[in-house]
C-alpha cells in the first residue's frame, strides 16, 4: 500500500512540474507577442478578427489572426491561411496555447485572436491565464447563449465583460448596454473606448468587395489607430483582407423546372436581432426581393431559438415559411396565429432529402428569394449542399428595383447599408463571393486573394497610446463625450477607396459615446 501511495504522490508531483514549465513557457511566448487583440462578443466576431489583421498588416506590422466562426482560420502573416484541425472534431479552449505557440514563431508585432469560450468562467481563463490581452473587443450584446451567459441581456453583457484587460483597453461598438460594460471596466481598471459606425462614411464602406456593417469597421478602425497605423492604410489592408468564409452572401440559382431563386444563407446571424438586421439590409439593398421565402432549420437542443425565429416572422412577412429539422413544432408553434398558415412542415430530419427539396422548391414561384435562418447543423447543411447542385443563373438581372422613396429612415438598422449601396444594386454580386464554409477554398477565391511574392516584414515598435480623458461620472448626461488627448493624431478626411484620400474633413466623432448628439 504504502508503494501505491508513493507512486500517486510522485506522478502527482510530476504533473504539477509538467505544469509549471508549460505556464512559464507559454507566458515566454505572449511576451513576444506585444500587442495581443482578444475579440468577444456575440456576432460578427469573426469578420471583426480578419478586418482587424488586415488593418494592422497594411500598416506594415508582422500580424497572425485566428479566428473560430464558420471556419476555425489559422491566418499567417502574409494573408495566407490553414484550418485549424481539431482532435475529434472537439473545440476546447486549451488549443489557444498551441495557437499562441506558433504565433510566437514568427516574432510578431500583434496576434489578433477570436474568443472561442461561451462559458463565463472559460472567458474569464481565456483571457487572465491563454491569451492576456492587451486590447480587448467587445463588439456587441445579442440574445444568443442565454442558457450559458443569461438568461438577461444584462447578465450576457456582464459574462463578456470578463474578457476585458485589467489596466488594458477595450474597444466596443454596443450602445445599448455600454452603461453596463462601463461598470465592469471600471471595476477592471480597463479604459472603454467607443467606435462610433457613424465615423465610417459611406464611400468607405463600398471599397469591401464583400458585406460587412460599419460597426465592424469601426471596431477595426478603432483598434488600428491605437496601435499607431492611420486610417487609410488601415482601410486599404481591410480591404485587401480576405473574407471569412461564413460571410453574408447572396447566392442566384435557376431551377429544373426554369425558376429563377435568390438564396440568402443567413444561418450564422442565429439570434433574433441579428438574423432581421441582415434580412432588412439585404432587402433594402436589392440582393434579395420579394415574394421572400424563409426556410427555419430546427435543432433538438437549440429548442429556445427555434422558438425565437419563429416569433420574428412577423417582422419579415413572408410569402411562405418552410420549417425543416426536429422539431418542427418549436418553431411553428411560435409564430402568430394570423401567419401560422404560411407555415409548411417539410416532414423533420426524417425525411429523405430529396423528396423535402423537392417539395421546397416546387412550392416558390417563378422569381422568388429563399431566406434560410436558425440552425446550420442537420438538415440546414443538407438544404446549402443540395442548392450548391443547382447551375448559377447567370440570366441578366429583369427584377425591378427597389425604389428610392422605399428607403428606410435613418435610425433604422438598414439606412447605412442603404445610403452606402443605393444606386449600386446592379453591381450588388461584388460582395458576396460564392464561398462554400464546407470545402476547400474555390479556385477564384485562392486567386483574388493570393498573397504577393514578396512581403516585407517591417518591424515596428509599438507605442501605447497616452489615455484619453475618462467620461465625468457625475455629469447630467449618462455619456458624456471622451476628449482626445493633445497629442492624438489628427481628424482624417473621408476618401474614395483604393485612391489616395481626399482632403481632410471633420471626423471629430470617432471616440464619442454612445447618446451623444453629433454636431
Amino acid at each position: 500500500m504504502l508503494f501505491l501511495y508513493t507512486v500517486l504522490v510522485v506522478c502527482e508531483a510530476v504533473l504539477l512540474i509538467a505544469g509549471i514549465v508549460e505556464q512559464r513557457r507559454h507566458q515566454t511566448n505572449l511576451d513576444m507577442i506585444p500587442t495581443r487583440v482578444l475579440v468577444n462578443g456575440i456576432r460578427g466576431k469573426s469578420s471583426i478578427t480578419r478586418l482587424c489583421a488586415g488593418a494592422l498588416r497594411g500598416g506594415g506590422l508582422t500580424t497572425v489572426a485566428k479566428t473560430t466562426g464558420t471556419a476555425a482560420r489559422f491566418i499567417h502573416p502574409d494573408a495566407t491561411e490553414e484550418p485549424v484541425y481539431r482532435k475529434f472534431g472537439i473545440a476546447n479552449v486549451v488549443e489557444q496555447i498551441g495557437i499562441v505557440r506558433r504565433a510566437a514563431a514568427y516574432g510578431p508585432d500583434a496576434l489578433v485572436i477570436e474568443c472561442m469560450a461561451v462559458m463565463p468562467a472559460l472567458q474569464e481563463i481565456n483571457q487572465s491565464k491563454l491569451i492576456r490581452s492587451t486590447i480587448g473587443v467587445l463588439c456587441n450584446v445579442r440574445e444568443d447563449h442565454l442558457a450559458e451567459m443569461g438568461p438577461t441581456l444584462d447578465d450576457v453583457a456582464r459574462s463578456l465583460c470578463r474578457s476585458m484587460p485589467e489596466n488594458g483597453i477595450c474597444v466596443t461598438a454596443e450602445q445599448d448596454r455600454f452603461h453596463i460594460l462601463q461598470e465592469e471596466a471600471d471595476a477592471r481598471n480597463c479604459q472603454l473606448i467607443y467606435a462610433d459606425p457613424a465615423t465610417v462614411s459611406d464611400e468607405e464602406l463600398r471599397g469591401f468587395s464583400w458585406f460587412t456593417f460599419k460597426e465592424n469597421v469601426a471596431i477595426a478602425l478603432t483598434v488600428a489607430e491605437l496601435v499607431g497605423v492611420d486610417r487609410a492604410t488601415a482601410l486599404q489592408g481591410m480591404y485587401d483582407a480576405p473574407p471569412d468564409p461564413g460571410v453574408l452572401s447572396v447566392e442566384r440559382y435557376a431551377t429544373e423546372d426554369g425558376k429563377k431563386l435568390r438564396f440568402a444563407n443567413v444561418f450564422a446571424a442565429n439570434d433574433p436581432e441579428s438574423t432581421l438586421m441582415n434580412i432588412n439590409q439585404l432587402l433594402d439593398l436589392g440582393a434579395i426581393h420579394r415574394p421572400l421565402n424563409v426556410v427555419i432549420n430546427c435543432r433538438p437542443d437549440r429548442v429556445e431559438r427555434n422558438g425565437q425565429m419563429g416569433e420574428i416572422i412577423p417582422d419579415l412577412d413572408p410569402e411562405r415559411v418552410f420549417v425543416i429539422g426536429h422539431p418542427a413544432k418549436s418553431a411553428i408553434d411560435a409564430i402568430p396565429a394570423e401567419y401560422r398558415g404560411r407555415a409548411v412542415d417539410l416532414g423533420g430530419d426524417r425525411r429523405d432529402p430529396e423528396e423535402f427539396m423537392a417539395e421546397l422548391l416546387g412550392r416558390l414561384g417563378p422569381d422568388s428569394s429563399l431566406v434560410a435562418i436558425g440552425n446550420i447543423h442537420g438538415q440546414g447543411e443538407i438544404l446549402l449542399e443540395h442548392l450548391a447542385e443547382l447551375p448559377a443563373d447567370d440570366s441578366a438581372d429583369d427584377a425591378p428595383a427597389a425604389p428610392v422613396a422605399a428607403a428606410p429612415d435613418e435610425g433604422d438598422a438598414g439606412y447605412a447599408a442603404y445610403a452606402g449601396y443605393a444606386g449600386h444594386v446592379d453591381t450588388v454580386q461584388l460582395y458576396a463571393p460564392r464561398l462554400d464554409p464546407y470545402q476547400g477554398y474555390p479556385e477564384a477565391y485562392e486567386t483574388r486573394y493570393a498573397p504577393p511574392v514578396h512581403v516585407p516584414q517591417q518591424q515596428r515598435t509599438l507605442e501605447r497610446p497616452r489615455p484619453r480623458q475618462a467620461p465625468d461620472r457625475g455629469s447630467q448626461d449618462p455619456w458624456p463625450a471622451v476628449v482626445p488627448a493633445p497629442d492624438s493624431p489628427q481628424p482624417r478626411g473621408l476618401f474614395e477607396p483604393r485612391v489616395p484620400p481626399a482632403p481632410p474633413a471633420d471626423d471629430s466623432q470617432q471616440w464619442q459615446n454612445p447618446g451623444e448628439q453629433h454636431r
